[in-house]
């Protein structure tokens, strides 16, 4: 970690001078395996997680604790009748699914498993390529898989993928910006953006207590990043069905559910190597025996730790969480993470700046602003505002909340305040003489 501002981006410190062709091929084909059979262990993990959430069993019948569940769905996905379209610009209609699985399996070829290892006589990284720039190929891949959602609901020629679609894209725009000032801040502090030379400067002290805001703004950004709940606007079931998928069927929908789990690994493995250390065990397990459980294959099982404790915290959100509405959802974006992944991207600059000057320790300065961020932070969330602000109705008349109520305030339908109570219903004045003509006509008959 370097102390003062970085002259220039570090060279990566992985050594992949002894690879051969064999031994990327090797690293390929594991990376392939280790995603997909990850999506089907998170397919798994997700529905007993939310089962014991939820108060019920989940998959219990197919397979060891419903474990074959997964692979069951995937046999269905692929024995699934097709279908096609004949509104459908259809070149572009089977593409959108190929590039949105093809983004999410790239990223992870610069995702560094462990240090040096043996592997067959020749010594190499745990660790398919990197680069001086690979988080900046991480945030190009990543942005162009979204283009798969985006051309995939264009493509399909019907209602609700479109708007499923455009909400795609009106979240990239908003997410990403906060998650890439997120992730330059931490740039700035370590001085490269190599995935190795990331998790070696987190040697000593880990980014996440070094960049706590942006930590915070990343994970909140990464689930908007991958349409989970509370985010899930593209895919809403219960206004747009599925969104950019409602028009595709069998393994073409099986591409897009399967890069969405993927991208949900992605995301996770890159806040573990960005923020957690990446592949270095936590401490005290890290200083037993200087560093033993660092070194060889035990590092493999750590980055997996890390990376479930994270694809845990999607499946939490999802069990706790409702979905937000749209315009909250964009307000939080454009009005909220970016604002503040903004301004500590330029505390971060500013302290580094001046620490390539002088002599002060910018980690300690970098480490007290992030606790004082976060006891503001803490402050604003548990403090409960009592005062009630004035709220007006479409016609500009001031609204009392204990007496009055507007069922489309701002434009949108919203349920009474506590306290308020709905106006009477039209039918309530017809009640009584249609309750009085029904007597009339029993007594006549």
């Amino acid at each position: 970690m370097n102390p003062s501002f970085p002259a220039a981006m570090a060279e990566p410190v992985a050594d992949f001078s002894q690879d051969t062709w064999w031994i990327w091929l090797i690293k390929a084909v594991f990376i392939v395996l280790y995603l997909i059979l990850s999506v089907i262990l998170a397919l798994w993990v997700e529905r007993r997680g939310l089962g014991r959430m939820q108060n019920r069993l989940g998959p219990n019948v197919t397979g060891w604790l419903g474990f074959g569940q997964a692979f069951a769905d995937a046999i269905k996905l692929m024995l699934k009748e097709d279908f096609t379209l004949k509104g459908a610009e259809k070149v572009i209609y089977f593409l959108a699914p190929v590039i949105s699985a093809l983004c999410a399996f790239s990223i992870y070829a610069v995702i560094p498993f462990g240090p040096e290892v043996s592997m067959f006589g020749i010594t190499t990284p745990l660790q398919l390529a990197d680069s001086s720039v690979a988080l900046l190929y991480i945030l190009a891949v990543a942005s162009l898989g979204v283009y798969g959602l985006v051309l995939g609901g264009w493509s399909a020629n019907s209602t609700y993928p479109l708007l499923g679609s455009v909400r795609s894209a009106a979240q990239v725009i908003s997410y990403e910006l906060a998650m890439g000032l997120s992730l330059v801040s931490v740039f700035l502090v370590a001085g490269t953006m190599s995935t190795s030379s990331l998790v070696e400067g987190q040697t000593d002290l880990w980014n996440v207590f070094i960049c706590l805001p942006a930590f915070i703004t990343y994970f909140i950004s990464m689930i908007g990043e991958v349409n989970r709940l509370p985010f899930d606007l593209p895919e809403a079931e219960g206004e747009l069905v599925a969104g950019h998928t409602t028009e595709y069927s069998a393994m073409k929908f099986g591409w897009f559910y399967l890069s969405e789990y993927i991208n949900m690994l992605n995301v996770s493995t890159i806040a573990v190597i960005v923020f957690l250390g990446g592949w270095r065990a936590p401490w005290p397990i890290s200083a037993i025996n200087d560093g033993m459980f660092n070194e060889g294959w035990w590092p493999m099982l750590w980055l997996f730790l890390k990376t479930w404790t994270m694809m845990f915290m999607f499946i939490w959100i999802r069990g706790t969480l409702l979905r937000m509405r749209y315009d909250h959802f964009m307000k939080l974006g454009w009005k909220v993470l970016i604002p503040v992944a903004l301004a500590w991207f330029v505390a971060v600059a500013i302290i580094q700046g001046i620490g390539s000057f002088t002599d002060i320790d910018t980690q300690m300065i970098l480490i007290i602003l992030a606790a004082i961020f976060l006891v503001i932070f803490a402050i604003l969330w548990f403090i409960d505002d009592k005062s009630e602000p004035e709220r007006t109705s479409r016609d500009g008349t001031v609204i009392d909340p204990k007496n009055d109520f507007d069922a489309f305030e701002g434009g949108f339908p919203v349920p009474p305040l506590p306290g308020q109570a709905l106006p009477p219903s039209p039918r309530a004045k017809r009640a009584p003489a249609y309750s009085s003509t029904a007597k009339e006509a029993d007594s006549d008959e």
